[in-house]
């Protein structure tokens, strides 16, 4: 997330925080520091802002535990100083000491060019939510395989008559306190299976996947369900997808474990074309308000990279 504040706009500090904390409380687990991230976001660019002739620059990324906040700014520069100022009456100078209280990490530095870069690690963890990994049954697995067109694969009406049917069977069987989202990860499990073989006798792919194959392939089935995924990073081990349009529409606002639907089936299908497992995380969801979702497939990542908000999905023995 990146944002411009143009010089003296201080009601645009006001809207980036209230952006920043919106999106926090989305995402982080329940017992993070909200009203504590805000006031760093807040100090950190009315600072900026105060300090320097011209425009700042504000980015927000979460690739690990903690988002991290960016402020860039083009003035003079100013120096660091997370503490007190010397005369106890002054009117300014508590920001970045009050700043230093409740970031987990500060740190400044001059810009070659001029001006100040200054990052803080925001007191807010991601929500873990719990792994589940159901096995695919093989038998009387919905949707048949004879529903698929040739050119497009499967269709939406087809994958949601699947999707309630199977849904309603794997309820009678499953009962606790994770039922919903226990069986919804199981239909996309068996789903996701029929839709990359699917893939495969459309393809003529054999043996394992690549990342860049899974890609298509996740992309392919989206959009015959009416979804807008599109790829925006591909590597080796690692898949980033993006997407403007839910299948559900509007109602998977009301119910976000529906999401379990996109990560049982792009991990089942990523896991199922690994060395030992794949970690889907739902960096951004249509679900719970954000404006499209962001969907980041790690196959085989090392363990001091694994994500604990992360779903994890093993590869077949």
């Amino acid at each position: 997330m990146d944002w411009v504040i143009e010089a003296g706009d201080r009601s645009a500090v006001r809207a980036v925080r209230n952006e920043i904390g919106s999106y926090l409380r989305r995402h982080g687990d329940p017992d993070g520091d909200f009203n504590g991230a805000e006031i760093v976001a807040s100090e950190l660019l009315t600072n900026a802002l105060t300090h320097t002739g011209g425009p700042i620059w504000a980015s927000l990324a979460w690739g690990g535990e903690y988002p991290m906040l960016r402020v860039i700014d083009l003035g003079d520069g100013f120096d660091l100083r997370a503490e007190l100022p010397d005369e106890l009456g002054a009117v300014s100078g508590r920001g970045l000491f009050i700043v230093g209280r409740f970031a987990r990490q500060l740190d400044s530095q001059r810009r070659r060019l001029g001006g100040t870069e200054t990052t803080a690690e925001l007191p807010v963890g991601r929500a873990v939510s719990a792994s589940i990994d159901p096995p695919r049954r093989r038998t009387g697995v919905l949707p048949a395989m004879d529903e698929a067109d040739p050119a497009t694969g499967f269709g939406k009406e087809s994958f949601l008559r699947a999707l309630v049917v199977m849904l309603a069977e794997s309820v009678t069987v499953q009962q606790g306190p994770d039922a919903a989202e226990a069986a919804i990860a199981q239909v996309a499990a068996d789903v996701g299976g029929q839709m990359e073989q699917e893939y495969r006798q459309a393809t003529h792919a054999l043996g394992r996947l690549n990342t860049a194959q899974i890609a298509a392939c996740l992309v392919r089935l989206k959009t015959a369900i009416d979804g807008d995924f599109s790829v925006v990073e591909i590597s080796d081990d690692r898949i980033v997808l993006e997407n403007t349009r839910c299948p559900f529409g509007d109602v998977v606002r009301r119910s976000p474990a529906l999401c379990r639907m996109t990560s049982a089936v792009f991990g089942g299908i990523a896991a199922r074309n690994a060395e030992t497992f794949a970690d889907v995380e739902l960096e951004e969801r249509i679900a719970l308000g954000d404006a499209g979702c962001r969907v980041v497939i790690r196959l085989d990542p090392p363990t001091e990279i694994a994500a604990p908000w992360a779903h994890r999905y093993r590869a077949p023995a």
